[in-house]
């Protein structure tokens, strides 16, 4: 089974690791830094072997990355995995800016459904099934969302169950919630939390969620 090394330490940047699997410019690898797209977070961008990773998905538990089709490795091929860490830190910001905020909004609107979310390096969203404007809530909403940033709390990240490769991430005293992304250390590192509404039709808002 492939050791997902981001879950260890979703900091490190670069891996020395062997080829496992090529099918044509697909490859898999042991044992991986390089996140894939999964629970709205998209993938980290990055090299593998010198070659720039076109793709990265799940399947099956594993991950399948996309090369360019000259890659020329081989099973059992040594290669060097390196990640774009700019925009890993971003997307571990924006990550949890938007977990911080869901739970809030799971707070104040008791029974509200998620319709959808997504996570890239420019900002985050999140969609709900709503009949009001979300917006006029955003003082409350933003100014509980930052104080937690502020409070600089320890988050811990962890397997619930390891065998299914199940974890979750925790805030003493605020939440414990299933999630499988890649999350910074503590609160603080997420910076300024900033909310925007978006209408995206009836009986629909969303909310985009921006770090400093």
């Amino acid at each position: 089974m492939l050791r997902k090394v981001f879950w260890d330490d979703p900091y490190l940047r670069e891996l020395d690791t062997k080829v496992n699997t090529v099918e044509g410019d697909r490859i898999t690898l042991a044992e991986t830094v390089f996140f894939a797209f999964s629970g709205g977070q998209e993938s980290d961008a990055g090299h593998i072997g010198g070659h720039p990773v076109l793709e990265a998905r799940t399947h099956d538990g594993d991950i399948l990355y996309t090369l360019p089709e000259d890659h020329g490795l081989a099973p059992g091929d040594p290669v060097h995995v390196e990640i774009d860490w700019v925009r890993r830190y971003r997307l571990m910001r924006l990550h949890f800016a938007a977990e911080i905020v869901l739970e809030l909004v799971y707070k104040h609107f008791p029974g509200i459904e998620k319709i959808g979310a997504h996570i890239a390096e420019d900002k985050a969203r999140i969609d709900f099934a709503l009949d009001e404007n979300i917006s006029k809530y955003f003082d409350l909403l933003g100014g509980e969302a930052n104080r937690i940033v502020d409070a600089d709390m320890p988050i811990e990240s962890a397997f619930s169950d390891e065998a299914a490769s199940r974890r979750y991430w925790k805030i003493d005293g605020f939440g414990k919630v299933p999630c499988g992304g890649t999350h910074v250390k503590r609160t603080g590192e997420v910076g300024a939390i900033s909310l925007k509404r978006k209408n995206i039709g009836g009986g629909k808002e969303r909310i985009e969620v921006f770090v400093a």
